[in-house]
């Protein structure tokens, strides 16, 4: 009896040991696990911002030539040419002053290169550069270089269409820098050589019938 006593008390240290380590260990998984559960998830890196494409400045919006009046000769002097531009577009008189004429029109770009056309088959080609147009015009199967300088009025383009005594008229005139006209005058289809206007108002004696030559435009 005095020996079993001594080994029951070692045995139920024991026992109480393991129980205590159990109950210890027990506590820190569930710790643990509560611990990790709870832990708020990491924080996400912020999108990286996309790259943006530069902004393209505004093309400037492209302006017809200005409104003006040029008037000049061709290369070889021998026959006189106008050309009229407003909003874009132009009107030109190509006149030998004797029986050689053609009215063209077309659109002016905006680098001021042209190309008129008539309906007899008259071509011009020409440019805007500076204070005059320069370029070529076909007439008749032949071509002429010409330059055109700005002009102010009196100088110009003028025109006048009519009945006069029963004939149908139709007067072009070109007024060059200087004072010097050049014009050709039609009756029923005719050419001739063209009265002198005056400048100032346009007037202009045909066949006895006073007539008024107005500038033209396109």
């Amino acid at each position: 009896m005095k020996r079993s006593g001594p080994l029951l008390t070692l045995l139920g240290g024991l026992v109480l040991a393991l129980v205590l380590l159990s109950l210890n260990a027990t506590t820190g998984t569930r710790a643990t696990s509560s611990s990790t559960t709870n832990d708020p998830p990491p924080a996400s890196a912020p999108p990286s911002p996309s790259p943006t494409k530069a902004s393209k400045s505004p093309s400037p919006t492209p302006t017809p030539p200005p409104d003006a009046d040029y008037a000049g000769r061709t290369d070889d002097d021998s026959a006189a040419i106008a050309v009229t531009l407003r909003d874009g577009k132009a009107v030109a008189y190509f006149c030998d002053g004797r029986d050689k004429e053609s009215w063209l029109k077309g659109d002016v770009a905006d680098d001021g290169g042209m190309k008129l056309t008539s309906r007899d088959g008259a071509e011009l080609n020409g440019t805007l550069k500076g204070g005059s147009v320069s370029g070529t015009v076909d007439v008749g199967g032949q071509e002429y270089g010409f330059t055109a300088d700005r002009t102010v009025k009196p100088s110009g383009l003028y025109r006048a269409t009519a009945n006069v005594r029963g004939a149908e008229v139709d007067g072009g005139w070109i007024v060059l820098p200087g004072g010097r006209q050049v014009g050709i005058l039609t009756r029923d289809g005719k050419p001739s050589a063209a009265p002198e206007i005056d400048p100032g108002t346009g007037a202009v004696t045909v066949d006895g019938e006073r007539l008024t030559a107005r500038p033209v435009t396109p």
